[in-house]
């Protein structure tokens, strides 16, 4: 599985969304350890994605999850810990707290994926906020189409998507492999853990969860219920954002990270 670390320090470890790989990962977070030292962080493409092939050993979540723990225990060894997960990655993170629970000092879910079946998520239709046809107009309709419902036509929100999805989004989505993560993804019975995720003791190291309120992927509320269960957790429902988290609020989200570290900072020195 291929996967790349920057940095020296405590390790944190980075879990892409479905068709996604690093990038995305590395995009969102390295500005922000660009100024924070003391940090190693791993990222790594989940198979049949980015740079890592399919896998004939993997036809499950459950699979997914293996590979993953396998992937910590050789970058990481017996140390401890940090995880953060994107939207299917979010999932995978859960699935990681429930497997090494107890060497994780901290744990951020971004727009994350909670319910694996669609038909079960709570999630609401969301139409464009502000719709501007003229914002719109200069680009290319294939790139329009890429680009999806648009939530905020604004000049900078539309700038904002623009480049995620040319520099990420679309690249990752051409590198996936399809056939292989079809078979899992369209199949209920394998997106889904076989084991309830969240059947672990509560989580007490610091937590960040952080939905859009206009997701209408994942939607935000089924993430609530984690609220009790993350004992340390602070939970953010952003508006003006959608599943593709942070779009043009990257100051915003910069922020709330970095509190994120702060308190593990805090809960870390409390251990020793």
């Amino acid at each position: 599985m291929w996967h790349t670390s920057e940095g020296e320090g405590r390790d944190i470890v980075f879990i892409h969304g479905w068709t996604m790989d690093h990038r995305d990962e590395m995009r969102t977070y390295e500005p922000i350890f660009a100024l924070r030292s003391g940090w190693r962080r791993h990222y790594i493409d989940l198979p049949g994605m980015g740079r890592s092939p399919a896998r004939s050993d993997i036809a499950s979540m459950d699979d997914m999850l293996a590979a993953v723990v396998d992937i910590i225990q050789l970058e990481v060894k017996d140390r401890r810990f940090v995880i953060a997960g994107t939207s299917a990655g979010g999932y995978l993170a859960r699935g990681v707290l429930a497997r090494l629970g107890g060497r994780i000092d901290g744990v951020l879910l971004r727009a994350p994926l909670i319910v694996a079946r669609d038909d079960l998520r709570d999630v609401d239709p969301v139409e464009p906020l502000l719709a501007d046809a003229s914002v719109l107009e200069p680009i290319p309709s294939q790139e329009r189409e890429r680009l999806g419902d648009i939530l905020m036509q604004t000049a900078p929100y539309v700038a904002a998507l623009r480049a995620k999805v040319g520099s990420v989004v679309s690249p990752a989505n051409a590198m996936a492999d399809e056939p292989f993560l079809s078979k899992i993804r369209d199949a209920p019975e394998r997106y889904a853990f076989s084991f309830d995720v969240d059947a672990v003791p509560a989580v007490p190291c610091p937590s960040l969860i952080v939905t859009g309120r206009h997701d209408s992927s994942v939607g935000y509320r089924d993430a609530w219920r984690l609220v009790d269960k993350f004992t340390r957790s602070t939970f953010v429902v952003l508006d003006r954002a959608e599943h593709g988290l942070p779009i043009d609020q990257q100051d915003v989200f910069a922020a709330l990270v970095n509190e994120w570290l702060d308190r593990i900072d805090e809960f870390q020195s409390f251990r020793q």
